[in-house]
């Protein structure tokens, strides 16, 4: 018998439950993996409460690192032994042990360990693409990353900082500005405190930011656009405080001709092709020390319900993880 953590109905962190489960072998394509550590990401928050409704019961979680304990039929490229890393995949992570597609894994380097690469293949894949792809930050850009102390924010930052940016960053409170500025945040703002779309204005004296990269939704939206300068990205990534409700295309228009995107992870790295190459990217960032991956939280799998509580209140920063 296997521990996982399920969920047989959408609502609050109570719904998570901690059940034994028969676990099969490998199927084609698939490897048996024996977790070591298990991330924690705002997404799991929107498949528990049905933001992004998935077939009940269910599984949670997309995040894992851990050794290959067996192969099933067609495996080619990975071997009992092997240490790997992974984000994206069935949901189901929240496990001792689960069956894992190979179109998914990582090969972890010898460098990184569980819970280092637990805690950074879906915060670091997304800073890849957000920063390396969606918009790609050259040397002398000034870019607004908000939620600078959360899991993206911490490995955005120092990235964009290494790549030659100036950083701008929205944060809660002053020990949140502390993280983010130890991290390559040049000029945190407490969203508390200060109206962030004025502050951008000023630190770019009137300009504006070539892009924005926007985790948390509905109460930051509208101005976040206001902080970008004409023909500027507006980047929508996550939803922490809700979903953009509609609006009027023709803003976009009025605000300077700017441009609009929803990316996701799973879109960017849906191509093994294209998932080796980011992942091989930020394996290299975090080797070389340009990058640090700091997990700043703990929980055992067991209390899954109290990390997603603690996630929901803002009570974390940087990268979490779960221990089966």
């Amino acid at each position: 018998m296997v521990k996982a953590i399920r969920f047989h109905q959408i609502g609050g962190p109570e719904v998570l439950r901690y059940e034994e489960l028969e676990l099969a072998a490998p199927g084609p394509g698939e490897v048996q993996v024996r977790q070591h550590a298990v991330g924690l990401n705002y997404i799991d928050t929107y498949h528990r409460t049905g933001l992004y409704p998935v077939p009940l019961p269910s599984g949670i979680g997309q995040e894992g690192a851990g050794v290959v304990e067996a192969l099933g039929e067609g495996v080619s490229g990975f071997q009992v032994g092997d240490r790997v890393a992974y984000a994206g995949g069935p949901l189901g992570a929240y496990a001792e042990l689960r069956n894992m597609p190979t179109d998914h894994l990582l090969k972890l380097p010898d460098q990184i360990d569980f819970e280092t690469g637990a805690a950074m293949m879906l915060a670091g894949l997304t800073a890849q693409y957000l920063l390396r792809q969606t918009y790609r930050v050259q040397p002398g850009d000034t870019v607004l990353i908000h939620a600078a102390a959360g899991g993206v924010g911490l490995i955005a930052c120092q990235w964009a900082k290494a790549l030659g940016a100036s950083v701008i960053g929205t944060v809660g409170s002053e020990a949140k500005a502390e993280l983010a500025r130890a991290h390559g945040c040049d000029h945190p703002i407490l969203y508390t405190r200060e109206k962030f779309a004025e502050r951008v204005r000023e630190l770019t004296n009137g300009k504006g930011v070539p892009v924005v990269y926007d985790s948390i939704g509905r109460d930051t939206f509208m101005d976040s656009l206001a902080c970008l300068r004409p023909r500027g990205l507006m980047v929508s990534y996550g939803n922490a405080s809700g979903p953009v409700p509609p609006f009027e295309i023709g803003l976009l228009a009025k605000m300077g001709s700017l441009f609009l995107t929803r990316p996701s992870l799973f879109t960017y790295a849906a191509h093994r092709e294209d998932l080796l190459v980011m992942g091989d990217e930020l394996f290299d960032v975090v080797v070389s020390g340009k990058v640090k991956i700091e997990v700043r939280q703990r929980y055992a799998l067991a209390d899954a319900a109290q990390a997603h509580r603690d996630l929901e209140t803002r009570k974390t920063t940087g990268s979490t993880i779960l221990l089966p």
